[in-house]
């Protein structure tokens, strides 16, 4: 118990602003004992000493005394989503409006949602999405053209509850919406959201076969090659990139990253195919994933160099590109022990995507490294930890 104490004492006491003097003078508990449970001189302590602790950092005693692991679960499914998880259960249904849906009317009110979709607008988007759920489902039954739409409310529905860590879900609204793909382009999209899927969980070899197998299905003549038909092989070669770089596969992963960057070339700007800010691709997307692959390989110089060459406007700060590569930037900077700057590009990304930074491991994790390398923190810290929730 007392290794532990230590550990998590010193993480709280930081958290709270608090120094060693100052929680003493706070739990009635003697600046030595404090020091020493610390610096690990101490190996057991009381549990009322535990408590008087607990009391002045206003945490449960429990948070002193037991490993994270013990007390926390590691991104618990949001309440906010579960309307949406039971609008995907087959049968289980909202009730019924009084007018039957349309066409029109539901492609009208996805068009509303979209911007809540690419800003990242949960608090918005959670109360909404089960009714245009249930009224895609029921266009699904009567033809074709409603099987369109329904396939891609599940794409978006899919990609948003893989970005929210909803993964049994998001597999199933991604499968739904590839089974009722009205095209191949469509279906290429549906894929490339899988893959990342898959990459999230951790299923490297299926995101990898996956990419590759519909990465040569889809790969087109690049003389008389569409914007939409580039983007779509362009992100499939990306998904197999990525798949490959942290399957330590790396002369895969550079091969499928020249590849992306012809498309790109021919591509010659960043375009959104039916301004589909998930289909959006050009240079700027390939130099993001080109970072990305040096992070996944320790190669902290590169990701700064090839950030200097993101045009700062140009290209709209969404989940799906710069902000994720932000977070890039910050670790870079964290390895680089550029800790101050790191910092002010999540304070940067939290003003840009409040909703979305709180969902994201990766930046609970770069915060967690500073704060583990400071000796105090300042109150743009702490508020910032609170935010990204890195446990005390």
């Amino acid at each position: 118990m007392g290794a532990t104490i230590g550990r998590r004492l010193h993480e709280v006491r930081k958290r709270r602003g608090l120094s060693q003097r100052e929680l003493a003078t706070a739990s009635g508990v003697s600046l030595s004992l404090i020091r020493k449970l610390e610096q690990g001189e101490r190996n057991d302590t009381r549990l009322e000493t535990a408590r008087r602790l607990a009391v002045a950092l206003g945490v449960p005693t429990t948070r002193l005394l037991a490993e994270p692991d013990d007390h926390e679960d590691d991104f618990p499914p949001p309440d906010q989503w579960a309307p949406v998880r039971q609008a995907l259960t087959p049968g289980v249904r909202p009730d019924e409006p009084d007018e039957p849906p349309t066409v029109s009317g539901v492609l009208g009110a996805l068009d509303s949602t979209l911007p809540l979709f690419s800003g990242d607008r949960y608090a918005e988007l959670g109360p909404v999405l089960p009714a245009l759920i249930r009224d895609a489902d029921s266009l699904a039954e009567a033809d074709a053209e409603g099987r369109a739409v329904r396939a891609r409310v599940m794409q978006l529905t899919g990609w948003l509850l893989t970005q929210t860590r909803q993964f049994t879900a998001a597999h199933d609204a991604l499968d739904r919406s590839l089974d009722g793909a009205p095209d191949r382009l469509h279906g290429a999209a549906t894929v490339s959201t899988q893959c990342w899927l898959l990459l999230r969980q951790g299923r490297l070899a299926e995101a990898r076969e996956l990419a590759t197998r519909w990465a040569d299905e889809m790969e087109p003549r690049m003389s008389r090659a569409t914007p939409a038909e580039l983007s779509a092989w362009g992100w499939l070669l990306l998904r197999l990139s990525a798949a490959s770089v942290r399957d330590n596969r790396p002369g895969e992963a550079e091969q499928a990253l020249r590849l992306a960057h012809s498309a790109a070339v021919a591509m010659g700007r960043e375009f959104a195919p039916d301004k589909d800010f998930l289909r959006a691709f050009g240079p700027v997307t390939v130099t993001l994933k080109r970072a990305e692959n040096a992070m996944i390989t320790d190669r902290p110089d590169v990701v700064l160099q090839l950030a200097e060459r993101v045009p700062a406007g140009g290209l709209r700060p969404t989940s799906n590109n710069r902000n994720r590569h932000l977070l890039d930037v910050a670790e870079a900077h964290v390895r680089s022990r550029q800790y101050a700057e790191a910092v002010d590009i999540l304070q940067t990304i939290r003003r840009a995507a409040p909703q979305w930074l709180p969902n994201q491991r990766y930046a609970r994790d770069i915060l967690g490294r500073v704060i583990d390398r400071r000796r105090t923190l300042t109150p743009e810290m702490r508020t910032l930890a609170d935010a990204v929730g890195v446990p005390m």
